[in-house]
């Protein structure tokens, strides 16, 4: 970890936190929630080793990067993300053409749309756990996922600014993340009023090896700086994004791609996934998908439980461009 290098970088009005390490073709991982550059650590260092130059920015609102108007959720929209990445790449390889790019949870959505809105700039996608989901022209993000689960459901619960976050407050920073990173549940999170992450049963600890304390520690540290509302802004900004990417309704990505996700990961079990998946409507959306990888016995937070099967999923993909 000591190798991996860490750099400040003027982009889109932010100065955003980058850890990198190697030299040859540029990957770019994308962090989700409530992660940051820190959950690929076992990618870059692998890929690094490799022949690749792996690059892993805190997203806007997370931990080092700055510039972010936290208290405005519509800073945060689908926009503001891509274009942030579209910067950093400028500014990190100005004379390269595509890079490839490597997305898991919310960064898989800001994958998917910086491949749609630009498809230009990449060279090979894999994402892992969240699938493209195409603009229901109908219905958005936020009321969809309340339709079916209801008013406990998280990201329905996310919507009011500062709410959850002062349910957060009082359970302290270290045991809302232990909550949410250990989380092994095909069933989403559910935060009833008054219970916050309380009602989120524990893992096995045995199951949740891979995440180990000085891993909490190091989120805890930076979480503690920032506060949830920059990540939670991304949930936030749903109903903007819904009226903003009208025009791509129907709209292909058309770049190289490789999915993989955990067979208990709560986003392959949300109503429909699994026939979208693997029954052609995703292939119809992503022409250019070469494979999709289940892998058993595996949660959410897949690239940091499964780094040695990721990695060499990763690599055996990007290495064919």
């Amino acid at each position: 970890m000591e190798k991996i290098e860490h750099k400040m970088v003027d982009v889109n009005g932010l100065q955003m936190h980058v850890a990198e390490l190697g030299q040859g073709p540029i990957i770019l991982f994308i962090h989700g929630f409530p992660e940051l550059w820190y959950s690929w650590r076992h990618q870059i260092l692998y890929l690094a080793e490799r022949g690749y130059r792996a690059v892993a920015p805190d997203l806007r609102g997370y931990g080092d990067t700055t510039g972010a108007p936290i208290n405005d959720h519509t800073k945060f929209s689908i926009f503001h993300l891509v274009g942030d990445l579209i910067a950093l790449i400028e500014a990190i390889a100005p004379n390269e053409d595509k890079v490839f790019v490597v997305g898991h949870d919310w960064g898989a959505i800001i994958a998917w749309h910086l491949c749609l809105f630009r498809p230009d700039k990449v060279k090979a996608l894999v994402n892992l756990s969240v699938h493209y989901f195409p603009t229901n022209p109908q219905m958005n993000t936020v009321d969809g996922l309340r339709a079916i689960y209801g008013d406990d459901h998280y990201v329905w619960r996310f919507q009011v600014p500062g709410e959850i976050e002062a349910e957060f407050a009082p359970i302290g920073v270290k045991s809302v993340l232990k909550k949410f990173l250990r989380f092994r549940d095909s069933a989403p999170f559910y935060f009833p009023k008054g219970k916050g992450v309380e009602a989120i049963p524990d893992a096995p600890i045995e199951l949740s090896s891979w995440l180990t304390e000085e891993d909490l520690d190091y989120y805890s540290s930076k979480f503690e700086q920032t506060g949830f509302t920059g990540g939670v802004n991304y949930y936030r900004a749903f109903p903007i994004n819904w009226e903003l990417t009208a025009p791509w309704t129907g709209a292909q990505v058309k770049v190289p791609a490789k999915f993989m996700v955990g067979e208990l990961d709560l986003v392959y079990h949300i109503p429909g996934a699994k026939d979208y998946i693997h029954n052609g409507e995703f292939k119809k959306d992503v022409p250019l998908l070469e494979e999709v990888v289940v892998l058993e016995g595996a949660a959410h937070f897949v690239n940091q439980e499964r780094p040695d099967e990721i990695n060499k999923h990763i690599f055996d993909f990007i290495q064919k461009f």
